[in-house]
C-alpha cells in the first residue's frame, strides 16, 4: 500500500515538473514571437519614415529646365517671364506694381515670388497689345501656362479655375495653397465692371 502511494506521489511530482517545463517553454515561445512581431513593426515604421524622408528630399531637390530671363524690359525690372501657348502669349512680368508699369507689360501684383510655394499673382490690362492680357478670356480649364525665372527655372502650371469677380473682391489673392505653387492671372472685362480671374497650379 505504501509503495503504491509512493509511486502515486512520484507520478504526480513528475507530471507537475513536466507541466511546469511545458508552461515555461510556452511562455518563452510567446515572448519570442511577440518580440519578433514588435521588431517587425519597428522595422516597418522605420522604413515608412525613411521612405517619407526620401520623398520629401526628392521634392526639395526637384530640378526644372533652366532658361535665362532678361532682368530688364523697357527700363523696368523683370521678375519672371510668362508663356501661354494657347493664346500665343509670351510676356515679361515686371517686378514692381505701378500704373505706369501696367502700361508697359503685366506686373507682379501680390503674393509669392515666382515658382515658389504660395500664390504668385500677376495683373495686366486687357489691351490688345501682344504682351497684355486681352485674350485671357479665351483660356479654358486644363490649359497650360509656364512661368520662367532665373532662380528656380521653367515651371509648368495647369489652369483649374476661371471666374469673374467684382473689383473689390480680392479673395483670389489668398496665399492658402497648402504649400504648393500656384499662379493667379488678373485682368479686366471689356467694360471694366468685373475682373477675370485665371487660377493655375503646378502640373503634376
Amino acid at each position: 500500500m505504501k509503495t503504491k502511494n509512493k509511486k502515486r506521489v512520484v507520478n504526480i511530482f513528475l507530471v507537475t515538473i513536466i507541466f511546469s517545463i511545458l508552461t515555461w517553454l510556452g511562455v518563452e515561445e510567446y515572448k519570442e514571437n511577440n518580440l519578433k512581431e514588435e521588431n517587425y513593426r519597428i522595422q516597418n515604421v522605420s522604413t515608412n519614415v525613411s521612405n517619407s524622408y526620401e520623398i520629401e528630399k526628392e521634392e526639395i531637390q526637384k530640378e526644372y529646365p533652366k532658361e535665362e530671363v532678361d532682368l530688364e524690359y523697357k527700363g523696368y525690372d523683370v521678375i519672371a517671364k510668362l508663356e501661354i501657348p494657347k493664346i500665343n502669349l509670351e510676356t515679361y512680368v515686371l517686378k514692381t506694381y505701378s500704373n505706369e508699369a501696367l502700361k508697359i507689360s503685366v506686373v507682379r501684383f501680390w503674393g509669392a515670388k515666382p515658382n515658389t510655394a504660395g500664390n504668385f499673382c500677376i495683373a495686366g490690362h486687357n489691351f490688345k497689345n501682344k504682351n497684355m492680357f486681352h485674350d485671357l478670356k479665351d483660356l479654358s480649364i486644363g490649359d497650360n501656362i509656364w512661368v520662367v525665372d532665373n532662380n528656380v527655372g521653367k515651371v509648368e502650371y495647369e489652369i483649374y479655375n476661371i471666374y469673374k469677380v467684382l473689383p473689390e473682391d480680392v479673395s483670389c489673392l489668398s496665399q492658402e495653397t497648402n504649400n504648393k505653387k500656384e499662379v493667379t492671372l488678373i485682368t479686366c472685362t471689356n467694360d471694366s465692371k468685373e475682373r477675370i480671374i485665371v487660377k493655375a497650379k503646378e502640373k503634376e
